[in-house]
């Protein structure tokens, strides 16, 4: 993460996020600097706009959050009797797919996370 962070710094400063300033950076907090991490971090940044990405990881939980409100919210009591054994729920049952779910974040975290601690 403080490859990750230095190029934060770097974009924050209006510096240039290059394998100079990052190590600079990095040595500058500290940090055993590994040149092939910051090869690596310098080439995958070179087509991204940190401020839009930043800003669009802002508000991402907070979209995410309202659509499981609302689907909460749909799922509610209709009114119904509370001892109907055949009532239905549009949410899926979910208590045998909690493994599943685990692996598959953990492979969604693969990426410049992984890469980079």
């Amino acid at each position: 993460m403080e490859y990750v962070y230095a190029a934060l710094i770097l974009n924050e400063t209006d510096e240039e996020i290059n394998e100079d300033n990052l190590t600079d950076v990095l040595d500058a907090a500290g940090v055993d600097v590994e040149e092939s991490r910051v090869k690596a971090l310098v080439a995958a940044l070179e087509d991204v706009d940190i401020d839009e990405a930043v800003s669009e990881a802002a508000v991402a939980p907070a979209a995410g959050g309202a659509a499981a409100g609302g689907a909460a919210a749909a799922g509610g009591d209709e009114g119904g009797d509370e001892g109907d054994a055949e009532e239905t729920s549009d949410v899926p049952d979910t208590t045998d797919d909690d493994d599943d779910d685990d692996e598959d974040e953990e492979a969604g975290g693969e990426g410049l996370g992984e890469l980079f601690g």
